[in-house]
């Protein structure tokens, strides 16, 4: 069975850190996606064990931290800079990319989705489309399998 990376991002949207793992994210997928084309892959590979209908991920990524500033919808980007966000939903959008974000480090720099500015009284949501808001569960969950972690 191969090992599902998962990539940790702790950078602000403004590191250089936070633009680097979007090109490892973009170089894997295309590398991945171009090895499942071109070769015979087992089932194991990409099937979960527990339930062989599910397909894994081909990659697995969390924002933690100040990379939680990327989820928020809200962030303007100049021109002449490449816009984390959006690269980020393009992404997850082409190879079908969950993008979980750490509900409390979210929280504590002002990005929300409807459910939690509701239960914790703030003005309104600002979290990006394709992203989700999740706890910390969610990494353990990823990190429980043998996974490669790398963080940024």
């Amino acid at each position: 069975m191969t090992t599902t990376p998962l990539l940790l991002i702790t950078a602000d949207p403004a590191h250089p850190l936070a633009h680097l793992a979007l090109r490892y994210a973009h170089a894997y997928l295309r590398e991945a996606s171009n090895h499942s084309e071109n070769s015979r892959i087992d089932d194991n590979d990409i099937n979960d064990s527990d339930n062989p209908n599910t397909k894994r991920a081909l990659l697995n990524v969390f924002f933690y931290g100040d990379s939680a500033h990327t989820a928020n919808r809200l962030r303007w980007q100049s021109a002449d800079q490449i816009d984390l966000t959006k690269e980020w939903q393009s992404l997850a959008e082409q190879y079908q990319l969950s993008l979980p974000v750490c509900v409390s480090t979210a929280l504590s720099r002002g990005v929300s989705d409807a459910d939690n500015s509701t239960r914790h009284q703030l003005e309104g949501a600002n979290l990006a489309a394709g992203f989700t808001l999740v706890g910390l569960s969610e990494l353990a969950l990823m990190m429980q399998d043998d996974c490669r972690l790398i963080q940024f």
